[in-house]
């Protein structure tokens, strides 16, 4: 399926910004179950950025501005072809070595509870486990919006018993770590029903089973991802695979908007 993406962020400031840098992680990576048709992204500084791939394989653009202003707008957009491979990620040629994905990050940090939980995973059949793991944090934290910060960990939001996709896949991912499973942080895109509420993005989690690799879960929606699904960037927790990371001078007061826009390409519509 070939998807159409467009991604906006804007920035709002109370006083005018003097100076910024930004790392963006806009670029969706090519693999052997996704290809970048075309892509590219809009945002000042651009034309000048500093282009390297982080420790987890991200393409990142560093831009800069100097320039005085209120606001800043980043757009990335672009067509992506995936093919369902049912959640079984093939050779990745741009990730580290996997026991780096078995690290504790203070957001996947497991406790009791997630302990427990973790014991559904640990068992020969690791397929069949890890989507039992998926059903039960899906049923015991509630898909809810606008209940989690984005700073909340893994044992908060499983304690609270509610929270969005990022929080789902934080606690998947540390319990999986929690048996010594490696575990990554998938941020991405979504092509939705129409009748389905959406975040500004989606995330999911992937874990690396003996004999098949990475395989994805996306625990908010109970499956493993399809054709449907545009992988963005990987990490070890929702930080290190943000979109967008920076720093800035000036600009008290700041305000975010994200829009993202998921299509199914026109071409394919009219077939």
């Amino acid at each position: 399926m070939r998807l159409t993406v467009r991604h906006t962020t804007r920035y709002r400031y109370e006083t005018p910004l003097a100076n910024a840098m930004q790392q963006l992680r806009l670029t969706p990576p090519e693999l052997a179950h996704q290809r970048v048709v075309d892509w590219s992204i809009e945002a000042p500084g651009i034309h000048r950025a500093t282009t390297y791939r982080d420790a987890f394989g991200n393409l990142v653009h560093m831009v800069s501005t100097q320039d005085v202003a209120e606001g800043v707008e980043i757009t990335a957009h672009g067509t992506v072809e995936v093919r369902d491979t049912s959640g079984v990620i093939a050779r990745d040629p741009s990730a580290p070595p996997r026991r780096i994905y078995t690290r504790i990050t203070p957001a996947t940090k497991p406790n009791q509870a997630i302990r427990r939980l973790a014991t559904l995973a640990d068992k020969p059949d690791q397929v069949t486990a890890f989507h039992e793991l998926m059903h039960a944090i899906r049923d015991k934290v509630a898909y809810r919006v606008g209940v989690t910060e984005t700073h909340a960990t893994a044992a908060s939001a499983l304690a609270a018993g509610e929270g969005v996709c990022q929080d789902h896949a934080h606690i998947f991912i540390s319990a999986a770590r929690s048996i010594g499973v490696p575990a990554r942080y998938v941020s991405g895109y979504l092509l939705l029903d129409d009748e389905q509420a959406s975040e500004a993005h989606h995330a999911w989690a992937e874990v690396f089973i003996n004999d098949l690799g990475w395989v994805a879960f996306d625990i908010s929606n109970g499956i493993c991802p399809t054709d449907r699904y545009i992988r963005l960037t990987t990490g070890l927790d929702s930080r290190s695979a943000a979109p967008i990371r920076g720093i800035r001078f000036g600009g008290l007061d700041e305000n975010m908007q994200v829009e993202v826009d998921v299509v199914q390409a026109a071409s394919q519509q009219q077939q």
